[in-house]
């Protein structure tokens, strides 16, 4: 996984440090986006490696800008290993620090009276880094901040389950690469965070915002398509939901350390700028959570943005366009409405486990009780259920002269049956494969 922090350089491409705060500070970006309450809820930023400095350069950004204190004495603070535990921590590595410092300093901007709880994760591995998430949702974190990706593909949905975490906002940045799907942004149980180039201007607002061209976005070739998203231009999962700045042009002050360790301010960018933007305005909000629904139920509560493109698709997909549009996905915040406790359905209570269900090959796979109908090489598909419920799935060849179901993994599911049940006494993924039959020479 990559970080998607982009800090600003000069002419030699170096990190280019400024004599006090340069970017976007807290009453820029509480203007911008229209948030005026203070917060109490946790925020959990998951980021990889160490920052053993981490709570001493939160301390210097805070007073810089006349935020209150948040500090380990007062409990405001936590640092905790992927485990959950304050030690051993992983060792610092640079470049993830200035991740870390970015994350903290936006929740730090956007929520002022919020906790912090960092959770290190041992490497930038996925399987180390969902596994901080799984621990930050145990924790009790209202929002969970990463701003992290890769390229989606089809062998990280075992880890997609460890994102679904009821009744918690987990957002997540699309990348810094342009047009193109990323995971775990592609995953249906999170906030995907798109970015912008926010500047003043004279209207009403005080404020103007395109597409970053450097945003990600774009139609998942993995995930099933989440109820509450219904866009025309992709069958499958569409990224982003909503979106922040992210342009390291009209960036934002962070005080972060250097090449050489030491410690400055800087100007950074990237869509992970976003996420714990709009993690904080979770925290913010307060209320219940139902994964990304809320926004998409209510949009009018969020700055539609309408202009520029991070590609040349040719579609809404990497086009802003008036409504939804996947650079910037609804808009960005206009206060703390739109995320959390409107969706009249309340999410699944939290820990109920989730069935994940993958097919590989041309077939469908249904469950019984309801929840997954999953058709389409490639495609994954989950549901939660209470604990203790057995779930039937049966499969079925999409065109059944030409494929043939072979075989079950996963879950306690083996064979070539095409019924499984799967008891759920934790999170399970299960795989479907399909195979094309071989036909008779005439």
């Amino acid at each position: 996984m990559r970080c998607h922090a982009e800090i600003r350089t000069d002419d030699s491409l170096n990190p280019l440090a400024t004599v006090g705060p340069a970017g976007y500070g807290p009453t820029d970006l509480r203007n911008a986006y229209g948030i005026t309450a203070s917060g109490t809820a946790t925020i959990a930023i998951v980021d990889a490696y160490g920052y053993a400095n981490a709570e001493k350069d939160l301390a210097t950004y805070r007073a810089q800008f006349g935020l209150p204190p948040c500090t380990s004495a007062s409990g405001c603070f936590r640092k905790l290993n992927q485990a959950g535990q304050p030690s051993p921590l992983p060792p610092d590595q640079i470049s993830w620090s200035q991740e870390t410092a970015l994350d903290l300093d936006m929740a730090s901007a956007i929520c002022p009276g919020c906790k912090l709880l960092l959770v290190e994760a041992n490497t930038n591995s996925l399987n180390d880094l969902s596994t901080a998430v799984t621990t930050a949702g145990r924790m009790g974190a209202h929002a969970i901040s990463n701003s992290y990706g890769a390229a989606e593909s089809k062998t990280f949905a075992t880890y997609e389950p460890r994102y679904n975490i009821p009744g918690v906002a987990v957002t997540v940045s699309t990348g810094d690469a342009g047009y193109g799907v990323q995971f775990p942004a592609s995953s249906p149980h999170v906030v995907a965070v798109g970015g912008t180039s926010l500047t003043s201007a004279s209207n009403s607002r005080g404020w103007s915002e395109t597409v970053w061209n450097g945003t990600g976005s774009g139609c998942s070739t993995v995930f099933a398509k989440p109820s509450w998203q219904v866009d025309s231009g992709c069958a499958n999962r569409t990224a982003g939901d909503v979106a922040a700045v992210a342009d390291p042009n009209t960036g934002v002050a962070v005080y972060a350390p250097g090449s050489t360790g030491a410690s400055a301010w800087y100007v950074f960018g990237g869509t992970s700028a976003g996420a714990p933007i709009i993690a904080a305005a979770y925290a913010i909000n307060g209320g219940s959570v139902n994964y990304a629904a809320d926004a998409y139920s209510q949009a009018t509560a969020l700055n539609d943005v309408t202009a520029g493109s991070n590609g040349s698709c040719g579609t809404y997909l990497c086009t802003a366009a008036g409504g939804y549009d996947g650079p910037t996905g609804l808009g960005t915040p206009k206060g703390a409405t739109a995320f959390g406790g409107a969706t009249t359905s309340p999410p699944p209570p939290a820990g109920q486990p989730t069935l994940a269900v993958t097919v590989s090959g041309n077939g469908r796979v249904v469950s019984n009780p309801a929840g997954i109908n999953c058709a389409g090489d490639g495609l994954v598909c989950s549901a939660t259920y209470p604990t203790g419920t057995s779930v039937t799935l049966t499969a079925t060849a999409t065109n059944t002269k030409r494929d043939m179901f072979t075989g079950w993994s996963g879950g306690g599911c083996a064979g070539a049956t095409p019924t499984c049940t799967v008891a759920m006494s934790s999170n399970q993924s299960v795989q479907a494969t399909f195979q094309k039959q071989r036909q008779p020479r005439a």
